[in-house]
């Protein structure tokens, strides 16, 4: 009978992660403008849309959200199993998926409501849960591929996009307040940010143990700043070169990192 009790008194958390999961589904959608509203890239005066600023990422990078609402519906159905809700890795991460998934909405609303520097703070937050998150996961191997691929992989990904989101939050931030018009001092502060994002990737490859999914995240963020620069005048180039050369320097230091591991495991086996 405790057992049961037990049972049916842990479902409630899991339970709250898959209403977690769908709501942020639901209210990314109207993000998009499904509920025929402006989108998120049509709001507070356009500041946050693919050519507002020069560190904003080309629309297409942004199809990286129906992956990790994917992951995030595969992790919350995984964790529901009543095989898995009771397991110690599963417990320690939920509260900070739950957390990540209710930020996340709360940005979107935030952001089709205009207020943009509200918008950096909700962002900023929720960097900060991921990688609480991310350095949860790597404190205990997953189970299986199911758990690497579902719970490690879309975290991953949700953190590397995140990282880079940051930054392109901060632009539209420091645009909204008249920073000035694309020039060259622009383009050095620009490269400048995106070196410091290069170190922030260098650094969770080496923590993350070489971990793919958040290096390939924030790879794809950059390439596609890239993208939207490098078809543009002579200081839009400068910078679209910066996020090339940082999506180079994440991906090195990842597989660097791996191949390193690799042969640790094999001397050591």
């Amino acid at each position: 009978m405790k057992q049961q009790q037990s049972s049916s008194g842990g479902v409630w958390a899991p339970a709250a992660t898959v209403v977690a999961a769908i709501v942020t589904t639901i209210v990314a959608a109207f993000g998009a403008g499904a509920g025929g509203g402006d989108s998120v890239a049509e709001a507070a005066s356009g500041w946050y849309a693919a050519d507002a600023t020069p560190l904003a990422p080309a629309t297409t990078a942004f199809s990286i959200w129906s992956v990790i609402y994917v992951g995030l519906f595969g992790y919350a159905i995984l964790q529901f199993l009543p095989s898995r809700r009771h397991e110690p890795r599963q417990r320690a991460v939920r509260g900070w998926a739950i957390a990540s998934m209710v930020l996340n909405a709360l940005w979107l609303w935030v952001a089709q409501a205009g207020w943009i520097g509200l918008s950096l703070v909700v962002i900023v937050a929720l960097l900060a849960v991921l990688c609480v998150l991310f350095r949860t996961l790597r404190s205990q191997r997953p189970r299986d591929g199911w758990e690497t691929v579902l719970v490690d992989g879309t975290f991953g990904l949700y953190l590397g996009w995140v990282a880079v989101a940051v930054v392109a939050n901060t632009a539209s931030w420091l645009g909204s307040l008249g920073a000035g018009e694309w020039g060259w001092p622009v383009a050095a502060a620009a490269s400048v940010i995106l070196a410091v994002v290069a170190v922030v990737g260098t650094v969770l490859a080496v923590r993350g143990q070489g971990r793919i999914a958040p290096a390939a995240a924030m790879c794809w963020g950059l390439a596609w700043i890239a993208v939207g620069r490098l078809s543009g005048a002579d200081t839009a180039t400068v910078i679209g070169v910066a996020a090339s050369l940082a999506a180079l320097v994440i991906l090195a230091a990842t597989l660097t990192v791996r191949l390193r591991a690799a042969r640790t495991a094999g001397a050591a086996s």
